[in-house]
């Protein structure tokens, strides 16, 4: 039986936001493992940037990041980062590749904090990059700094919450 393929992250844009550099969601998992269940159309997320995606999004996300970190039904890993920021440019890629090898098992979102301070404030973010896995609400895990790809996801699963269910791993062959 041969592998499927995995598809690329795509940002999806937080709608009223009105910034798609504030914060983005990676999609590529199925809507109702955030909340259990279809909230209806407008309930939070772009529904233009999810083409191509088996069902829509944005029909199932919640309206804040912070509602989300707390229902949805995975962890949530964030990327708290800022465009001026060169460690953050070099994390980014990890951040991607664990948003497409656990795609389903991690909901990835990124938060630009320059452009949301108060969802950084709120995480008493110091620097940047600072990586955050949250459960239920609760933080598990911070990283702060440019650690690569084996240390970010060493650290998910040392705080990988056993109620979540599956484990992430990386993509046979790596």
């Amino acid at each position: 039986m041969g592998h499927r393929p995995i598809p690329s992250p795509r940002p999806i844009s937080w709608k009223g936001w009105q910034d798609p550099r504030a914060l983005s969601i990676f999609a590529g998992m199925d809507p109702g493992q955030v909340n259990g269940h279809q909230e209806g159309r407008g309930s939070g997320l772009n529904h233009g940037s999810a083409q191509g995606s088996a069902a829509d999004p944005g029909d199932a996300l919640p309206a804040s990041f912070f509602e989300l970190v707390r229902v949805s039904q995975v962890p949530v890993l964030v990327n708290f980062w800022a465009e001026w920021c060169g460690p953050c440019r070099t994390v980014s890629p990890t951040i991607e590749r664990l948003a497409r090898e656990n795609s389903g098992r991690i909901l990835t979102v990124k938060v630009n904090v320059d452009r949301r301070p108060q969802v950084a404030q709120a995480f008493e973010i110091q620097g940047v990059p600072t990586i955050m896995l949250f459960w239920k609400g609760e933080p598990r895990m911070r990283l702060t700094g440019a650690y690569p790809y084996e240390a970010i996801l060493e650290n998910i699963l040392q705080n990988w919450p056993r109620a979540a269910g599956v484990t992430p791993q990386p993509a046979p062959g790596t």
